[in-house]
């Protein structure tokens, strides 16, 4: 196989260590590289519910009849990942059962290493070895786990043949540089894997490209990455010629010293980016409401804010035990405590803004949760880059939402705004800019015939979501994305 690295080139990118740059101008959307797995595993929590070799969410996955832990959507994904599984399969056999997934990672790249010496290809950057493991800079509870890992994995693997320094170069490896595979539609984690050239792109808190996972059409794309856990990293603007490229290994809806807090613990280096250095939008993310020039007092704001976070915790609380009328009653309330107090764009405000249009919409409590959702959007377009997939994704939802709720001209623009960010940020041929694609076209034909006809059209409308015989458009209920 031989990725096409054409478009970037390593350099010193000096107390950052090595960095990518580009070696030509790229557009916004423009593929800079796309990379398929050196090695990637399943969540233990989700292994009967996601295919071990495409890792898309499938209903009735086939199980391996050998370690009976793998699963497959069909004979085909199987065949495809045996060389990866086999021994795997064997071991999970003898061991009994399945380690978890840091254990079954480690062991997928040590073999794979075994098998191609860390270089998989010509296009690729760096050996796995050369990668930083950070193993020096843990934490105690972190090394704790480390040794914890260990153990298992030496139970697991008894025969390997490498040193105890080397399995541990290996796990730090993975805690440094592992990349969170999501299902089809990204809507969801389901795994881990390791991808040694994107390893090689540095952070910014504001950066100039994102990642994608795109497991969908190959026709624009190398046809060897076929069924393949493909990263894509993707240009969100212009970028010049020997410019640096740059990914946020944290989400940006953190105020600076939370994100530099969070990226010394995850990746041991002190972040000194533009937006870092300068608190860029820190003053958006913790706003107090202005009205006619008057500002709530420091300590009422400072009451809301720990009310804010106790409710927080409540609502996740309540939301694991599947209670979401109480979710909706303490977002209601915290909502209501917040309204005098924060700021549009105040970062609790929106989180909570986040839940409750969620939630609300799962109970199918759709007006309610347009309101809280086209909110969310508005906060989110003062924050984010124009290009965010977060944006992207919030715009989309809260999109369906408003077609939902029979509030068409709102969702269809919306609708529309969302595909064009994510025309960018995930390209023509991902699954969630098709399903963007036939929503847009659907809410499009619905609201000439809302313009021509609002009685007409609400009457279709109501008749199409009690499920009677009716001509003309269909409603398409698209319940996954909200």
């Amino acid at each position: 196989m031989t990725l096409d690295m054409d478009n970037v080139e390593v350099f010193d990118a000096g107390e950052k260590g090595r960095g990518l740059r580009t070696t030509k101008d790229l557009c916004a959307g423009e593929v800079v590289f796309a990379e398929p797995s050196f090695a990637a595993v399943v969540f233990d929590s989700l292994s009967q519910q996601v295919c071990h070799s495409c890792f898309r969410r499938q209903a009735n996955l086939h199980r391996c009849a050998q370690c009976k832990f793998a699963h497959y959507c069909d004979r085909t994904c199987q065949t495809a990942c045996w060389d990866e599984h086999k021994q795997e399969c064997a071991a999970i056999k003898k061991y009994e059962k399945a380690p978890n997934e840091n254990v079954r990672l480690t062991a997928r790249v040590l073999w794979r290493i075994q098998k191609d010496t860390g270089i998989v290809s010509d296009g690729q950057l760096t050996s796995v070895d050369q990668l930083e493991d950070h193993v020096a800079d843990m934490l105690a509870e972190d090394f704790k786990e480390l040794k914890i890992d260990m153990q298992n994995f030496l139970d697991y693997c008894p025969k390997t043949r490498h040193g105890k320094e080397y399995i541990s170069h290996i796990f730090g490896i993975i805690k440094c540089n592992g990349f969170t595979l999501s299902d089809q539609r990204g809507l969801q984690a389901v795994g881990v894997g390791l991808f040694p050239n994107l390893c090689l792109v540095n952070h910014d808190c504001w950066p100039n490209c994102t990642v994608i996972l795109n497991h969908g059409n190959q026709s624009t794309l190398n046809a060897a990455y076929h069924s393949k856990r493909r990263i894509e990293l993707r240009a969100l603007s212009k970028i010049a010629e020997n410019e640096e490229l740059t990914v946020g290994y944290v989400d940006f809806l953190n105020v600076s010293t939370d994100r530099q807090r969070a990226l010394k613990h995850q990746y041991h280096f002190d972040c000194t980016c533009k937006s870092c250095s300068e608190h860029l939008k820190d003053d958006l993310k913790m706003a107090a409401k202005e009205t006619d020039g008057n500002k709530p007092s420091d300590q009422l704001v400072k009451e809301v804010q720990e009310f804010s976070l106790e409710c927080l915790a409540k609502v996740e609380a309540a939301r694991t035990a599947g209670d979401f009328h109480e979710v909706v009653k303490l977002c209601r309330e915290c909502l209501d405590k917040q309204k005098p107090v924060f700021g549009k764009t105040h970062l609790y405000h929106l989180r909570m803004l986040s839940t409750a249009s969620e939630v609300l919409s799962y109970l199918q409590f759709f007006s309610e949760a347009a309101e809280y959702a086209g909110r969310l959007v508005e906060g989110y377009m003062k924050l984010y880059h124009p290009n965010n997939a977060h944006l992207g994704m919030a715009t989309m939802r809260a999109g369906v939402t408003h077609w939902h709720a029979g509030l068409i001209k709102v969702g269809h623009e919306m609708i529309c705004k969302a595909y064009a960010i994510l025309m960018v940020t995930h390209g023509p041929n991902h699954p969630i800019t098709k399903d963007l694609e036939s929503m847009r076209m659907q809410t499009e034909m619905e609201l000439r015939m809302f313009k021509q006809n609002e009685h007409v059209y609400h009457s279709m409308r109501e008749a199409a979501l009690q499920n009677k015989p009716m001509k003309g458009a269909q409603i398409r209920v698209y319940s996954s994305y909200i």
